[in-house]
């Protein structure tokens, strides 16, 4: 992939991101568009939301549907300072208690095998106003002939495998922004009964812990899926089979968590789809349609009704990369079959090479789940180094820390800030650079404290990942069938 080395220009005036447009080495952005506010971003981008309403009426005679994500306004972030202080310090420490779940992730699972490469298109999106810093969709679940299908948002996860929902009679859920769904609704709706696979192999596959069995009347017996993750979160209930619609597509017989039980880091959300490998995963489950690949393109801005978009399949006419798609290899963990790893084997800073102990190493996972990339120590310290020599050079003044991010800077007073761009380097020579949106977060408003948006492990030897806040303005692509990942520029962030 070619890569934007150097330096990102990052201009307070927001007046001078249309002019950034046409720049090849540098990006002006500001610091609004970094907190996800800034509409100027929209205008820039008319020209894909035209060229994008083209390639759809090209595909419809392919049998593809095209999902647009919409990432929902940053408005539900607090204004007054310390009540924003407070409400990033709980997301980033949900990011955190997700990281340390995926270290102790290890429930000796199967991957599933896929099957034909017939191409479609399926959704995912993404939600601040859900009080999560990850994308979200809108699936419709269950419907018959004389009703319609309940619209419900879950978080998308490429590293969970069973898709689940709250539903009712709900004995202990968290606040939801949509409905409870009601299986009593839904002419379509069935319980997986204790004697089908799913209930025993492909529930274990997918949650570590295989369904129980419960008779509440005659041949009413039901599978009960428990499914707990490593931050304390958790979804009990039914295992059940309904219709689900995506963008378009109707696919019967879906196999999904029914949740009675749930707690956790969800937000306001109703659930969460998996993404994830083994035999209950949405890509599994859709394999014979979808050939087991997608992709997802993560849009910068959180503002008005920009939005990036998610596949299903591979055909690619709906993308919008700016750059060839580069490919790495997808490295199989036999520990963690479901998860997506990659190899990274060297990294630079504005262009200048660090070395580390920890680059070369296989097995980086790539999250949607994760928000924060987390790098080994010596990876980590090596990047920083270079950062706040490049960065500090310019005589930014350092600021406290906050929460998990260690290097921050007061960047108010200054009109024009120059920011140094990671790129990673991947088995096979794809380079991947992290979009300038992806490198700083922005904790004030003001400028007043903005971090390097990147952590350290703990330890050397746990596993790196990067998370969803890199990988924002990338046609990111999991081709299951050709165990390869893909890497592509895009501007992610459709009107």
């Amino acid at each position: 992939m070619a890569a934007a080395h150097g330096r990102v220009l990052l201009r307070v005036v927001a007046l001078l991101l249309l002019a950034a447009a046409a720049a090849g080495n540098s990006t002006v952005v500001s610091l609004r568009e970094l907190d996800g506010r800034d509409a100027a971003r929209e205008a820039r981008n008319s020209r894909y939301a035209a060229d994008m309403q083209g390639e759809r009426k090209k595909s419809g005679a392919a049998a593809t549907t095209v999902l647009q994500l919409k990432h929902h306004s940053f408005t539900a972030t607090p204004d007054e300072p310390a009540a924003r202080d407070r409400y990033l310090r709980r997301l980033l420490a949900a990011d955190e208690a997700r990281a340390n779940s995926l270290q102790l992730h290890n429930n000796n699972r199967a991957a599933a095998s896929t099957t034909q490469s017939r191409s479609a298109e399926v959704p995912l999106t993404s939600g601040i106003s859900f009080q999560t810093l990850n994308y979200v969709t809108t699936l419709g679940l269950g419907g018959s002939s004389g009703s319609a299908a309940t619209n419900l948002t879950v978080i998308v996860d490429t590293g969970s495998d069973l898709t689940w929902v709250q539903c009712k009679p709900c004995s202990v859920c968290y606040a939801q922004r949509d409905p409870l769904f009601d299986p009593a609704g839904s002419a379509t709706y069935a319980a997986v009964r204790c004697n089908a696979s799913a209930c025993a192999a492909s529930l274990k596959a997918a949650t570590g812990t295989p369904g129980s069995c419960a008779t509440t009347g005659a041949s009413n017996e039901k599978c009960y899926y428990a499914l707990a993750y490593g931050d304390g979160s958790f979804s009990r209930g039914v295992l059940a089979t309904d219709t689900l619609a995506l963008g378009g597509a109707r696919l019967d017989g879906f196999v999904f968590g029914c949740g009675l039980s749930n707690r956790g880091l969800f937000g306001g959300t109703a659930g969460l789809m998996g993404l994830g490998r083994t035999e209950l995963s949405l890509v599994s489950q859709t394999a014979s349609r979808y050939g087991g690949v997608f992709s997802y393109c993560l849009p910068a801005t959180t503002s008005g009704d920009a939005s990036g978009s998610l596949s299903l399949g591979g055909d690619a006419s709906s993308y919008r990369n700016t750059t060839p798609v580069a490919y790495t290899r997808m490295i199989a963990d036999p520990a963690q079959p479901p998860f997506y790893f990659l190899n990274v084997t060297g990294a630079a800073v504005g262009g200048t090479p660090v070395s580390a102990a920890g680059l070369g190493a296989s097995n980086v996972l790539i999250d949607s789940g994760t928000v924060i990339t987390r790098l080994a120590p010596s990876v980590y310290r090596a990047v920083r180094a270079e950062f706040t020599r490049q960065f500090g050079a310019a005589g930014y003044q350092a600021a406290p820390g906050f929460s998990i991010l260690d290097t921050c800077y007061d960047l108010t007073g200054h009109d024009e800030v120059k920011v140094p761009l990671l790129t990673l380097r991947l088995e096979g020579g794809a380079d991947v650079t992290v979009d300038a949106t992806g490198m700083l977060f922005v904790v004030r408003k003001d400028g007043s404290q903005v971090c390097l948006a990147m952590a350290s492990l703990s330890y050397e030897d746990q596993t790196p990942i990067i998370g969803n806040y890199q990988q924002k303005n990338k046609r990111v692509v999991y081709d299951t069938a050709g165990s390869r990942l893909g890497f592509a520029d895009e501007d992610c962030s459709y009107v």
